[in-house]
């Protein structure tokens, strides 16, 4: 009985301890749920901070895709505006085009103007070339006439005092002889003279005429002089005129020229402004740009960081995890084999029982011993216990220390997660606001730039249509012009034709009044030479009334003289004058031969000055035969001189 006491104490206190073993692997198994309860626990937090983190990443991510693309949109209108911006390249162009194309036409009319001056003054300047020859053509004939009227008086006084003075000879003599035997022949030589005194008065009367008539001729080549010189005048006037008129559109013109360009460089000021502020726009852009690409690569880096020390936090609690899962895997391989072994031991305990209650007192020494054996095993099984219990404990507090730390770090994460977010937001409100403030500052540069392309737009409008209105006034200023030339054409040509006309009449006159003054001339040496013959007719009749011989020579002599005064007529009138002989009953012949030799040296005397007239009519032909045989284009640039006016006037002629 008292072993099977001590047995029912060994069984008790085994069952005991089995219990005690029991619960520990409860609580132990309890802890273990707890532990895994919370190690799932914080791995779902875990998986809802790197869910969290990857919702904030892809939020950022987005955030950085629409500031990305806000970016480009923003790059794209400022690449639009830098197009629609005009470049100083562009503004050049543009101003060059503008000024080419408002200077074109100005140019073309300037270019018209100057060559429409440079052919009036051509013509002016040939108008008065040709006034200058005129007028030295004009003096030099009229100092060439009048040295020919100063050499004709001059003759001609010398003639008159020649004749003169045989006229005084005559009269001593015929008051020397006997006036009763000669009174008939005087009063005939008288008779005679007073007709040739009359054919002279009626020659003059002709001159006088012939002069008239050229004065006449003159006072109309005066009046068509002074008529084209005030038609010249008119026209000078005229285009002096509408020279003004043109160089006063000129000042207008470059008035207004000036003017738009003073409005292009204010509005090329403008523009230069504009694009100032549009670089400075866009310097700020890209400044805030550049912090914006260095605050998102300071996120970057930062999220970076922090999934890189999330990455090693969820690395290190992983392997803590695998460590803890190992280690709970060798806890329960340890519970699982002190299950077994408590097994084993139960049924070897069952079967020493049995086995004792087969060998009761023989196995109790062995059961003893066993009983020590398990006591030492129970007592190491309970320092292992203890040993576990103690590392079980650090572990947990380890543990619990470590899970502490990832829910500080947790919040320090979430608090710096937070604050990134408040940075985020708050550059993205920046962004935004520095968005709007570009917004605006676009908005008001393409309203400044609307209005100065509506108001270069205007002024280019304005400068075409005032180009347009000066093309359209100077198109018929051209064909009023081209009018007024026409009829100043037209007038000239009239002018011109009407001086031709007169040039022509006033030369047929001349050629007139010169023969006819050639023709008088030569009749007056005629009736000369017949005075002189008749003074010596009525000398020798005078001095040699009696001698018949004397007569004879004298009849043969006068004859001779006849004969040579007819062929100097026939010389000089072409024979168009019939000489008329003088009757013999009007010579008396005389009986001295004094007288003969005086009359010789008086006939000697007389030829000389005949050969003298000779020789100075031969001269005079000679000329006229070379000034006949001058060039045709001398001539006809003398008649194109006499048609041209000149600018102030010929004197009279």
């Amino acid at each position: 009985p008292s072993s099977d006491m001590e047995l029912q104490k060994m069984l008790i206190d085994e069952r005991m301890r089995c219990e005690k073993h029991k619960t520990n692997y409860q609580t132990l198994k309890a802890e273990h749920t707890r532990l895994q309860d919370e190690c799932t626990r914080v791995q779902s937090e875990l998986k809802r901070m790197l869910n969290d983190k990857q919702t904030g990443q892809e939020k950022l991510q987005l955030l950085l895709a629409e500031l990305r693309g806000e970016l480009l949109d923003k790059t794209r209108e400022l690449e639009e505006l830098k197009l629609q911006a005009l470049t100083p390249q562009r503004l050049e162009l543009v101003k060059a085009q503008v000024q080419q194309e408002m200077e074109a036409p100005i140019r073309e009319r300037f270019s018209k103007l100057e060559e429409e001056a440079e052919k009036y003054r051509s013509q002016y300047n040939k108008l008065r070339y040709d006034f200058t020859f005129l007028k030295s053509e004009f003096d030099h004939q009229r100092e060439e006439h009048e040295r020919i009227l100063e050499e004709r008086k001059i003759r001609y006084s010398a003639d008159l005092a020649r004749l003169e003075r045989d006229k005084e000879e005559l009269s001593t003599q015929l008051q020397s002889s006997d006036p009763a035997r000669d009174g008939k022949r005087v009063e005939a030589l008288l008779r005679e003279k007073a007709q040739l005194h009359q054919r002279v008065r009626g020659l003059e009367a002709e001159v006088a005429e012939l002069r008239a008539e050229r004065d006449s001729t003159g006072a109309q080549a005066e009046n068509v002089q002074r008529i084209q010189i005030r038609q010249i005048a008119e026209s000078q006037s005229a285009v002096k005129s509408e020279k003004q008129s043109v160089r006063m559109q000129l000042e207008r013109v470059e008035k207004e020229l000036r003017s738009t360009l003073e409005q292009n460089t204010l509005l090329t000021s403008k523009l230069h402004k504009a694009e100032r502020e549009i670089n400075t726009l866009s310097s700020q852009l890209e400044g805030m740009k550049h912090t914006h690409k260095l605050e998102l690569a300071n996120v970057k880096l930062e999220c970076v960081r922090a999934r890189g020390e999330v990455e090693r936090e969820r690395d290190t609690l992983q392997a803590q995890m695998e460590g803890l899962h190992s280690d709970l895997e060798v806890w329960k391989a340890a519970v699982d084999r002190n299950k077994e072994l408590l097994s084993e031991k139960e049924r070897e305990l069952v079967r020493r029982v049995q086995a004792a209650r087969e060998e009761e007192i023989q196995k109790l020494t062995a059961v003893q011993e066993e009983k020590l054996e398990l006591e030492n095993r129970l007592s190491e099984l309970e320092q292992q216990k203890a040993l576990q219990e103690a590392t079980g404990n650090s572990l947990k507090e380890e543990w619990e220390d470590r899970v502490r730390a990832a829910q500080l770090e947790k919040k320090a994460q979430n608090a710096e997660l937070n604050l990134q977010v408040n940075t985020l937001s708050h550059s993205e409100s920046e962004l935004m606001e520095a968005n709007g403030r570009l917004r605006e500052s676009l908005e008001r540069v393409r309203e400044e730039l609307r209005s100065a392309r509506t108001q270069m737009e205007r002024t280019q409008q304005e400068a075409e249509r005032l180009v347009e209105e000066r093309r359209v006034e100077w198109l018929e200023e051209k064909h009023k012009l081209q009018e007024r030339e026409a009829e100043l054409q037209e007038k000239y040509s009239q002018a011109k034709g009407r001086m031709q006309r007169a040039a022509l009449a006033q030369k047929k006159r001349k050629t007139l009044t010169e023969t006819r003054e050639k023709k008088l001339l030569d009749k007056i040496q005629l009736l000369e030479a017949k005075i002189e013959e008749l003074e010596l007719e009525t000398r020798i009749a005078k001095t040699n009334p009696s001698l018949s011989e004397e007569q004879a020579q004298l009849s043969k002599r006068l004859k001779e003289m006849q004969r040579r005064h007819s062929e100097f007529r026939r010389l000089l009138l072409g024979n168009q004058v019939i000489s008329t002989p003088v009757p013999s009953s009007l010579f008396i012949p005389g009986p001295e031969s004094s007288f003969l030799n005086l009359q010789e040296e008086q006939h000697q005397r007389e030829l000389s000055v005949l050969r003298r007239r000779l020789e100075e009519l031969e001269n005079i032909q000679q000329l006229q035969l070379e000034e006949l045989t001058a060039p045709q284009d001398r001539d006809r640039e003398k008649d194109r001189e006499r048609l041209l006016e000149p600018q102030n006037g010929l004197p009279d002629l």
